[in-house]
């Protein structure tokens, strides 16, 4: 018999997960396990109550033509790391790892080698998250130590401190 491995197996699950996103652009699933037990788990969507993007059939940052990875503030949606970090308390997060997944929407295709924005990467790091591990492809992923974005210490370049 043939198992999965476990890092896919979550992976699989982030995957799952990522179906509920409501984004038009890019869809996000992230669970969030300790000691083998799902904590939590969070989607890309907007906060509730309010409407999604896809109820609305338009994203404002595409409108507008923001690239991937600017202008977050424009953004309806919480992204799946944050929602998933709201959804566990301080104690379940501590030492665990956060597996995430991603697909664009236009083509229903993982996104390889995605990682979280800044902003998601301080809520990782606050809530004590020692690893995340990102889906490539349906059995290759990227495992990040958290540790090493505590020592990157990420600040904006001077050129976008400016733009806002």
């Amino acid at each position: 018999m043939d198992r999965r491995d476990k890092q896919n197996y979550y992976l699989d699950i982030a995957e799952t997960v990522l179906e509920r996103g409501t984004c038009l652009r890019r869809n996000v699933g992230a669970i969030i396990v300790k000691n083998d037990v799902i904590v939590s788990t969070g989607y890309a969507g907007a906060p509730r109550g309010r409407r999604n993007c896809c109820d609305i059939g338009s994203c404002r940052r595409e409108a507008l033509g923001v690239p991937r990875g600017q202008r977050y503030e424009l953004c309806r949606s919480v992204h799946a790391e944050a929602n998933a970090i709201i959804a566990a308390s301080r104690e379940e997060m501590l030492g665990a790892t956060l597996y995430l997944a991603m697909k664009d929407v236009a083509t229903g295709r993982l996104v390889a080698d995605a990682s979280p924005c800044n902003m998601c990467r301080r809520l990782i790091i606050n809530a004590g998250i020692e690893t995340v591990v990102v889906r490539n492809t349906r059995d290759a992923y990227t495992v990040y130590p958290v540790s090493d974005w505590v020592e990157e210490d990420d600040v904006l370049p001077e050129e976008q401190l400016h733009t806002y």
